[in-house]
């Protein structure tokens, strides 16, 4: 799927999608529903029926790296609300991982996105309660902005890293530019246990329109918050509409920061 501006990004699958064998094996004969679909190839079904579950598939050539998010699950639930694991594995086609289901639904459900401002206001909200709860001295995951740029820097020299691909703010700047630019690291805010990708979808909402739980940890990390931020803020425009960065941020509880938001997102569009 891609934006307005021909930007790539996650969403519902737009067009009929081919259940992996895998995941028709998963079913055991109940029905199979595609619910989301991202830019590498990953598919998310859900398993009709009781108990409700979800299987995330992966091609074995997507770089998706499903154990990653399994161990982050398992970790996380000692502390805040996320999937339970109910089973994982592999064959030559893809790997997957299947969850039990949370209350809720995603924040860019139609329901939810009817009412932005609300969904908006529990994304925030949820985020700093993620923050709050996960703690950073006992987590063994990072998520680092030195690290991430050096993955960043791996993946160029291997050839990857396509500037058509990101965001057209970036768009203007080749690889290298990037790179040096992202260099520059700011220093640390408030360092956090992040979820790692907290796009508007990932953030789940009942009908009385509070948080839920949160789904898709597979890089979650300790590192500054503004790597959340940055991208959570960002993720409002693509999935509602211009107008409700500042909303998010009220519903967090913290101040703008125009410099932290520009270095995430420019991270963020290397990649890594």
């Amino acid at each position: 799927m891609v934006d307005e501006s021909g930007w790539s990004v996650a969403g519902a699958p737009e067009v009929t999608v081919a259940v992996p064998v895998s995941v028709v094996r998963l079913a055991a004969g109940r029905d199979v529903r595609p619910v989301w679909q991202n830019e590498l190839g990953g598919l998310t079904f859900e398993l009709l029926g009781s108990p409700r579950l979800f299987v995330k598939w992966a091609p074995s050539d997507s770089g998706i790296d499903l154990d990653a998010e399994r161990l982050r699950l398992a970790w996380c639930r000692r502390f805040t609300c996320v999937p339970e694991v109910v089973d994982a594995g592999s064959d030559g086609d893809g790997r997957w991982l299947v969850t039990g289901a949370l209350a809720g639904e995603s924040a860019v459900s139609p329901r939810c996105a009817s009412e932005p401002a609300v969904a908006v206001t529990a994304i925030g909200e949820g985020l700093r309660a993620l923050h709050d709860r996960l703690p950073v001295a006992e987590c063994p995951f990072s998520w680092g902005a030195e690290e991430r740029l050096e993955r960043a820097r791996l993946a160029t020299e291997r050839g990857f890293g396509d500037p058509e691909r990101w965001h057209p703010s970036h768009r203007h700047l080749c690889v290298d530019e990037a790179l040096e630019r992202a260099s520059e690291v700011p220093s640390i805010d408030r360092l956090v246990v992040c979820h790692g990708d907290a796009c508007a979808p990932n953030t789940l909402i009942t009908e009385d329109g509070r948080w839920s739980g949160h789904v898709d940890l597979g890089a979650l990390g300790v590192a500054d918050r503004w790597a959340d931020l940055a991208v959570a803020t960002w993720s409002t425009e693509w999935n509602y509409g211009p107008g409700f960065e500042q909303l998010l941020l009220d519903a967090y509880g913290v101040d703008r920061d125009d410099e932290r938001i520009r270095y995430y997102r420019l991270l963020w569009d290397l990649g890594c």
